[in-house]
């Protein structure tokens, strides 16, 4: 996809740091990266290493002790609606249906009626459940959850959509099926996607560049240029440029 020379998002120097029992945790520590226009960036890193602190303060969801956040040049300091954040957990509402849950933004935002109803049952469509509109989330698998999830990220229609290992907890047949679905959702909506996760080969899947994370206090410790082309398809994953892809990021996050 075409990207601009002008980053939509940038960190800035941006760290964060915990109160603790012997004074201030550090979990991030200057980090600056900058993300373009309709890219799709992936975050990879030791465990416990900061990953998902750095993409909360990139969404405005926590407050950053050093740096700054810069949304097309201007200081992002909240939640920003041309920002949306698919979370680990799908975190539906078990009392609302599967389309009163998408529609639940776009009622906070005081969206329209009939525009939000529309705007809803467009995303259950693209996201493969519109059979399911009626349907709880106790009758929905792990895996049409996160669509769920998705959508109502969605349907507010951000320019930056913000991941953090939104399949981790599904089987990995399921989470190759979604992986694919998002890409074409990504590719589909010309969204800027920035996702957190542990799976290398998920990375390379996904990204046109890939960013490897120190151990805590997480800081940029390697950058990768994922020169795949697109659109990718699974079968992309036994070539070899893709598996020296992943073996050479493995080994950046080990070293």
């Amino acid at each position: 996809m075409e990207t601009e020379t002008f980053p939509i998002l940038e960190a800035k120097n941006l760290g964060k740091s915990y109160d603790g029992t012997n004074g201030q945790l550090p979990a991030v520590n200057n980090i600056n990266f900058s993300v373009y226009k309709g890219e799709f960036l992936c975050i990879v890193g030791p465990s416990g290493c900061g990953k998902t602190t750095i993409l909360q303060l990139l969404a405005g969801l926590l407050s950053k002790s050093l740096g700054t956040v810069l949304l097309e040049g201007k200081s992002l300091t909240r939640p920003h609606q041309d920002i949306s954040v698919v979370f680990q957990k799908p975190n539906l509402m078990p009392w609302r249906t599967v389309l009163d849950n998408i529609l639940l933004p776009l009622q906070i935002e005081g969206v329209g009626e009939k525009e939000a109803r529309e705007r809803a049952i467009s995303y259950l469509l693209k996201v493969g459940l519109s059979d399911f509109a009626e349907a709880y989330p106790k009758a929905l698998s792990g895996g049409m959850e996160q669509r769920v999830a998705v959508a109502r990220a969605l349907v507010r229609n951000p320019r930056i959509l913000l991941l953090d290992e939104p399949f981790g907890a599904l089987d990995s047949f399921t989470r190759e099926q979604l992986n694919l679905e998002l890409l074409s959702l990504w590719r589909n909506q010309n969204i800027t996607a920035i996702m957190v996760t542990h799976n290398i080969r998920e990375s390379v899947l996904l990204a046109d560049r890939v960013l490897v994370l120190t151990p805590r206090p997480a800081s940029v410790y390697k950058e990768f240029k994922i020169d795949l082309p697109r659109p990718r398809t699974e079968d992309i994953e036994y070539t070899p440029e893709f598996v020296n892809l992943a073996y050479n990021i493995r080994k950046a996050i080990k070293a």
